[in-house]
């Protein structure tokens, strides 16, 4: 009696025991038959992390999971909106470089021909310069080791040339008239990237100022550039943002400043997490009452959209050329440990109106947002007003009560088409195939001692039409596999003469001067000539018969 008592105390612990190794074991099965299906189920925000974890333990085939996770991140990004983006740790000093200011290289500008580089510029003060390295100069060895032929491309040159502040690269060169190759040892150093191309006086009393992104430097050099003028006796303003696609939104916010007077609403954000913040001018700017304007056209976009959008709708100048992109999307840049970043849409801006000046896009891979430019030039925009399709239901009032449209890009107050008379497919050929670029910097590197007389465009191009350079030129191109049209040639002689001269220019005097040429027969330029000189930026109150004009949304906050 005694024994049976004894063995059934046992008898609840070994039950225990019972079940909890059966809960192992039918743990361990499923998990192993069934690939964690509950835990997926259960944890659907860590799928991703338990897919990459499957995978790697159980995958057929070795797997190499870090470069999975590089290819996957932009795919998943694509799914967001169009401008979500992954930016891969080897890439992401170049794309921070342009917009940070700087980088650190050897300071040349260069051309590749005929698989060799070619030094087109020797950049002032940089450490080239230093060395005595010159425009002309063919780089034919990088640290002693022989860099021409097929593997010579942009990228690869750029890893050659690009490197850490303080480090040395070993340069070996061909120089004209030398016989010998000469060596170089260039330490690396900090190389600037302008943000202003040109700065001059259009006439005795327009400046005209040439931006080509929204850095971080670019405020600053837009504050010399406006002081440099000022004391050439400007006193109405071009702001050329053709071209320009963005850049920081804060750079546009402080350069709008400078010409609103108190308390303007110039640029408001909002977001399903992001509050809205809006931002507004604070008075100090010292061209409050300069006539004003802004050229744009279809490659302006976000951060030109930011300073064009609120001189319109403030009724601050008159904005002319062609409607702009179409980018209202505000990115965070979000860095990892690995030096990899997202630059992730957290919010839309809005222009003082109100309006939301982003076209219209599909989630994920959308064809219709990325071919919309050609869109644009099929359905005959870039040449007719009356092609352009503006939402009637998004139409918005400036602070005088003037219509403007939401829901793709900024709408130029004056509408100046692309000029394409004298247009051929000779010239379209010529131009894609970048020749005139390439024939250029042949005669000028040809014939850079005579060149190097002209301190200035203008006594260049009595020389150049002396020159025949379109006769040269057609001749090289037949080279290129480019067939003599000569009716076509007739027809776009001008075009070709002024690509021509405009790229021994800019390989000759520098980025101004090439402007400064282009800008003598730009129609934009000129139309924004007139405007300033009949006293006409400043937009004015319309007129009540104007029926477009009476409908709309509410104006400026």
């Amino acid at each position: 009696m005694g024994g049976n008592n004894h063995s059934s105390r046992f008898i609840p612990i070994i039950i225990a025991m019972s079940v909890v190794v059966g809960i192992l074991i039918g743990t361990f099965y499923a998990n192993h038959f069934s690939g964690n299906r509950l835990s997926i189920i259960n944890t659907s925000s860590n799928k991703l992390n338990d897919l990459l974890r499957i995978v790697d333990d159980q995958y057929v085939d070795t797997v190499n999971m870090a470069d999975l996770v590089e290819k996957a991140m932009p795919q998943i990004l694509a799914e967001l909106d169009p401008h979500s983006m992954y930016i891969p740790a080897q890439n992401l000093e170049a794309t921070n470089a342009e917009l940070k200011g700087h980088f650190s290289g050897i300071g040349v500008a260069f051309t590749i021909q005929h698989d060799t580089i070619y030094v087109s510029d020797v950049i002032k003060g940089g450490p080239s310069e230093k060395v005595g390295m010159l425009a002309g100069d063919r780089i034919i060895s990088v640290n002693d080791t022989l860099f021409v032929g097929k593997e010579v491309n942009n990228e690869s040159t750029m890893r050659k040339l690009k490197g850490p502040k303080g480090s040395e690269v070993k340069l070996g060169v061909v120089r004209k008239g030398v016989k010998e190759v000469l060596y170089f040892t260039i330490v690396r150093g900090d190389i600037p990237v302008k943000s202003v191309d040109a700065a001059y006086m259009l006439t005795d009393e327009i400046g005209y100022i040439k931006i080509n992104k929204f850095g971080e430097t670019t405020y600053p050099e837009m504050i010399i550039a406006l002081a440099t003028l000022q004391q050439q006796n400007c006193k109405s303003l071009v702001i050329d943002l053709r071209d320009n696609t963005g850049g920081y939104m804060g750079s546009a916010i402080q350069m709008v400043n400078e010409f609103l007077p108190k308390n303007r609403l110039i640029v408001y954000t909002e977001g399903r997490k992001s509050p809205r913040q809006e931002f507004r001018s604070d008075g100090r700017g010292t061209n409050q009452t300069t006539p004003l304007v802004v050229l744009t056209n279809e490659i302006s976009a976000s951060a030109s959209e930011i300073f064009s959008g609120a001189i319109q709708d403030n009724d601050r100048g008159t904005i002319i050329g062609r409607r702009s992109f179409g980018k209202g999307l505000v990115q965070q840049p979000i860095d990892f440990r690995d030096g990899s970043a997202i630059r992730l849409t957290i919010a839309r801006y809005y222009t003082p109106s109100g309006r939301c000046i982003q076209k219209p896009y599909s989630n994920g891979k959308d064809e219709n947002y990325e071919y919309d430019l050609q869109k644009r030039y099929d359905h005959g925009e870039f040449f007719s007003q009356d092609s352009i399709r503006q939402n009637e239901d998004l139409a918005y009032r400036t602070a005088l009560g003037r219509v403007v449209y939401g829901g793709g890009g900024i709408m130029p107050d004056i509408f100046v088409p692309q000029d394409t008379t004298g247009y051929t497919s000779y010239y379209y050929m010529a131009m894609n195939n970048r020749l005139p670029i390439e024939f250029a910097f042949q005669y000028t590197d040809k014939n850079r001692e005579k060149l190097s007389r002209f301190e200035d465009a203008n006594s260049m191009i009595i020389y150049l039409k002396k020159q025949y350079l379109v006769d040269k030129f057609v001749r090289f191109a037949e080279t290129r596999g480019l067939k003599r049209r000569n009716i076509m040639i007739d027809k776009s002689y001008k075009l070709l003469e002024r690509a021509l001269y405009g790229n021994v220019i800019y390989n000759m005097l520098g980025l101004e001067a090439y402007v400064e040429y282009l800008n003598e027969s730009d129609p934009t330029v000129l139309k924004a000539i007139e405007v300033l000189e009949k006293g006409e930026a400043f937009p004015r109150v319309p007129s009540k018969t104007t029926g477009r004009d009476e409908g709309g949304k509410k104006g400026v906050a």
